[in-house]
């Protein structure tokens, strides 16, 4: 038999995509809008592991209940926003189901990063983190913020279609930009309004990083990073940063450093090992590392928190 190919597909420009999709041709080289939402239009992605040279956002009408948090359903019923970024890999779920009005029938906005040359917005758009966020991450609509996003993407997809002269691309990116930071409010609202699905979350990624430290084989595995411990809770490593810089104010990589510093306290005071010694059963290679953290963290080196207790 066969062995089937894996290698994810690229589309180097929104024509290729758009082609492949079976959407009609760009409104504009490097941007345009499929609005399946009040047209007949379809946008459907190919079965197969795929990658974008451009950004991708698409709001799809009927998502509630088909997305999954864990073991757990979202609960709005509006539809929701996905985005994606350029050299992201896009796979279809295959344990997803489709309900009946689901496929193709979505507004997406497909912009290339040449399009922002030279605006604010080309800087500015890295600070964005949803576009790392999977699949599985959407961002969920009220009924009123639905509204707001679609009437964004209309504004957009009018300009493009009735208005190309020299403001065009500056009307288009200050629509773009008022998208994605409307998109940003609405994600804050929808950690809070998932407040105890999160605080679960951070309750298994406390407990993650407790496991690890406490592990006696500490010293081999090394120090855990952001990526390993977002893998481990099924979810990607932005959304776990976002998530926890909501609840607590702290991403994921100041909650680990803030666990190695408790740990390193803990051995500095209670035990006998050397500095070099407590470094290394931490998981750092090399001393340095560790005594400039926890100087950094505490305005004191380990030998000076040490002489405290002696």
């Amino acid at each position: 038999m066969a062995k089937k190919n894996t290698t994810p597909r690229k589309f180097a420009s929104l024509a290729e995509g758009l082609k492949a999709f079976g959407g009609p041709p760009p409104q504009h080289p490097l941007i345009t809008v499929l609005n399946g939402i009040d047209s007949s239009v379809e946008f459907n992605p190919p079965e197969e592991s795929h990658v974008l040279s451009y950004y991708k956002i698409a709001f799809r009408p009927n998502i509630g209940g088909l997305l999954r948090y864990g073991q757990t359903h979202f609960d709005y019923n509006e539809g929701g926003l996905f985005f994606a970024s350029p050299n992201q890999i896009l796979a279809p779920d295959e344990n997803q189901s489709k309900e009946p009005g689901c496929s193709g029938r979505e507004a997406v906005i497909l912009m290339h990063p040449d399009f922002l040359m030279h605006s604010p917005l080309a800087a500015k758009i890295k600070r964005y983190q949803f576009f790392s966020y999977a699949v599985n991450e959407a961002l969920h609509l009220s009924d009123k913020e639905k509204q707001i996003i679609l009437g964004l993407i209309r504004n957009i997809e009018e300009e493009l279609e009735n208005r190309i002269d020299e403001l065009s691309q500056d009307v288009v990116l200050a629509q773009i930009e008022l998208l994605l930071n409307y998109a940003q409010r609405f994600y804050k609202r929808q950690f809070i309004t998932r407040k105890t699905i999160n605080n679960t979350l951070l309750e298994k990624f406390e407990q993650l990083l407790e496991d690890h430290f406490g592990d006696e084989r500490q010293s081999d595995k090394g120090i855990p990073t952001v990526q390993f411990l977002a893998d481990s809770l099924a979810i990607s490593p932005g959304y776990l940063s976002d998530m926890l810089r909501t609840l607590t104010g702290q991403n994921a990589q100041q909650h680990i450093h803030d666990k190695l510093i408790e740990k390193a306290k803990e051995k500095l005071s209670n035990t006998d090992l050397s500095v070099s010694q407590i470094a290394y059963e931490l998981g750092f290679e090399h001393l340095q590392s560790f005594s400039k953290l926890f100087k950094n963290k505490t305005s004191q080196t380990p030998l000076k928190f040490r002489a405290r207790f002696n």
